[in-house]
């Protein structure tokens, strides 16, 4: 099975920015056993700005666009040397890849980041994806990739995988009352009874930019779960018990 697993900052940084790594050591620690039970794994982490913002000693996430792209040129580095170490604990190379906006909107350059994907996976090389915020002005124009939610579909899309993680902070989909939706049929009927959420200062995603990426994958007929991303919940979701909130894809 190929699947797509997508981490949000706050699931693996702590309130200030920093990476929290007993976080990041669990998580890899999943990743690395999907991968040596058979499956495919590509990997789309957020966190280099919110690494950045602790790094350099600031009190938040600045709002200037040269103030952003300089906190994720300081944070990725050490994102990217935090999950070189952890991966190789299990054995596993990692390889980068920083992708804009730009890089979907010709066919050209999507089948360019695909070719890349697909060699390093036949390598056995996990791929770890993230936004380039250093070069990207994407916010300036409207657009945003929603802490990388937007991104893990457009991957999951483009690599045809079988099945799309979303690890958050929270167990899966709410409804009003605070409590866990096991299965939704329809992402669109549903919106109206959840409870969507405040995305947190460190980051520039929230539950509703999950949704759309959710009903983006649904609608290309890609299996998809939110879920608890600070959990051991990948083997769980995979072996198709009760974890999350499990989003069936429907074939076109």
């Amino acid at each position: 099975m190929r699947i797509v697993v997508k981490v949000g900052t706050h699931a693996i940084a702590r309130k200030s920015g920093h990476p929290d790594h007993v976080a990041l050591k669990r998580l890899v620690a999943q990743l690395s056993a999907l991968k040596l039970s058979g499956h495919e794994v590509v990997f789309v982490s957020s966190g280099a700005v919110a690494a950045g913002v602790e790094a350099l000693g600031l009190k938040a996430r600045p709002k200037d666009t040269n103030d952003i792209q300089m906190c994720a040129a300081v944070g990725q580095v050490q994102f990217i040397c935090e999950y070189e170490k952890l991966f190789a604990e299990h054995g596993i190379k990692i390889g980068q890849v920083l992708l804009t906006h730009d890089d979907f909107e010709s066919r050209r350059r999507s089948q360019n980041v695909r070719k890349s994907i697909e060699h390093l996976v036949k390598a056995e090389i996990v791929p770890v994806i993230n936004e380039n915020d250093v070069v990207a002005d994407d916010e300036l124009k409207g657009l945003t990739f929603g802490d990388n939610d937007w991104l893990s579909f457009l991957i999951a899309r483009l690599v045809k995988a079988d099945l799309l993680i979303l690890l958050t902070t929270v167990d899966g989909l709410l409804d009003s009352n605070g409590k866990r939706i096991a299965l939704v049929e329809n992402p669109r009927k549903v919106m109206r009874l959840v409870r969507a959420g405040e995305k947190g200062s460190l980051s520039k995603g929230g539950m509703d930019s999950k949704l759309k990426a959710v009903r983006a994958a649904v609608d290309s007929g890609i299996d998809t779960y939110i879920a608890n991303g600070r959990k051991s919940v990948l083997l769980p979701l995979v072996e198709g018990r009760n974890v999350g909130t499990f989003f069936p894809g429907s074939a076109l």
